[in-house]
């Protein structure tokens, strides 16, 4: 993947200050409906941060066998705090099949063209056959008029101050975190890398069917910011 741990674990340090609680729960209804009409017994999330959509999913769902994993160990600890089997670990060493594996919150857009078939190949051997993969990536217009920009924000100890641009379909955002230490504050700085994929590349690509292709709009705009997807693992 583009992003190391490292800022990962930036991003863990700040997820709370950018969190959109009401576009969060509109996108994992998308997941629940589509979930609520296929018979499954287990799921992996990939990518699971911080453990919030496995911790309500597990609410919804409580006979399955649920699991997330994520490159970040600082996540993983508090997925496990919300009492989420959770673990810090990439797909491809990871052990065992399921019946479903999602990958929420534009998790895909992580990872760049080079990546997106050794992540394919992963996920199919991770899929029980006739296994469904759900995720959502980006639009263009999501990119290119709700993503960039310059962005502030900041609580009682931290000030976060973001810059964000898109160009030839690399989304590249840089974190500047500062922390109060005492009567000063220590700086971090981090950047994260997201990738467009077109709808058509991802499914030829993954060597599975479509399923389905939900156009959505998250934050309101005319436009669809986002792509909810489901292939299957023939």
């Amino acid at each position: 993947m583009a992003n190391s741990t490292a800022s990962l674990d930036l991003y863990a340090k700040v997820e709370d200050l950018l969190e959109n609680e009401e576009v969060i729960t509109s996108l994992y209804d998308y997941y629940y409906e589509t979930l609520s009409q296929c018979p499954f017994g287990s799921l992996l999330d990939v990518g699971c941060g911080s453990g919030a959509y496995l911790a309500a999913l597990q609410q919804r769902f409580p006979d399955v066998n649920a699991k997330g994993i994520d490159l970040s160990p600082v996540m993983a600890e508090r997925a496990r705090a919300k009492g989420v089997d959770a673990e810090a670990v990439d797909l491809c060493d990871l052990e065992g099949k399921f019946d479903v594996i999602t990958a929420v919150f534009d998790m895909v857009n992580y990872l760049s063209p080079r990546a997106l078939e050794g992540f394919f190949i992963c996920i199919r051997e991770h899929l029980n056959d006739g296994g469904c993969f759900l995720f959502d990536i980006n639009t263009r217009y999501g990119f290119e008029n709700v993503a960039v920009g310059a962005y502030i924000v900041e609580d009682e100890t931290r000030f976060l101050a973001i810059d964000s641009d898109f160009e030839q379909g690399r989304y590249e955002a840089k974190f500047d975190l500062f922390e109060r230490e005492g009567e000063c504050y220590g700086r971090s700085s981090q950047t994260i890398e997201q990738f467009y994929h077109t709808p058509e590349t991802v499914t030829s690509v993954s060597k599975m069917k479509l399923l389905a292709k939900q156009p959505l709009s998250l934050y309101g705009f005319e436009e669809h910011d986002k792509l909810f997807m489901v292939l299957k693992k023939q």
